[in-house]
């Protein structure tokens, strides 16, 4: 399972110019689901984006995590994380897994990140998106549960 975190000071995603989720102060999570995860990939995910400190302290130190500042979150699928783009000009998406796998997987990170005490919106599963985000910083953090098991 792929992530990659924006510290933001606000995000939003749109449908078909129909507003869906909006969070303030914390972070856009875009998250991508491989062949090969399982629930023990979103587990990991979450514990980790939950505890992650890449939130300024009054020293200015990132010190901090979402949890302490009490921030929001907006979780985002994207199977594009897994594009591959060693032959040729058009990306590979062959690593990605399979929708009904994927849906269950991202509803399990949802669920997971959410036990944390967190606000969580999300984006629509296979939907094409608007997403707007006020990147703070910018902190952006790339995360892979691949590399751990």
């Amino acid at each position: 399972m792929r992530a990659v975190v924006q510290r933001v000071k606000e995000g939003a995603v749109e449908i078909e110019n129909r507003e869906v989720g909006r969070i303030g102060q914390g972070l856009v999570i875009m998250l991508g689901v491989g062949q090969n995860d399982q629930e023990k990939d979103a587990e990991y995910l979450a514990e980790k984006i939950a505890n992650l400190r890449i939130f300024e302290d009054k020293q200015g130190k990132m010190n901090l995590s979402i949890k302490d500042i009490k921030g929001q979150i907006l979780v985002i699928s994207q199977f594009t994380l897994y594009g591959d783009c060693k032959k040729g000009r058009r990306p590979s998406f062959i690593s990605a897994a399979l929708p009904e796998k994927a849906v269950k997987l991202y509803n399990y990170f949802i669920k997971c990140i959410k036990n944390y005490g967190l606000k969580v919106e999300t984006g629509e599963f296979q939907a094409m998106m608007l997403v707007k985000i006020y990147n703070d910083g910018p902190v952006t953090i790339l995360l892979d549960s691949e590399k751990l098991f």
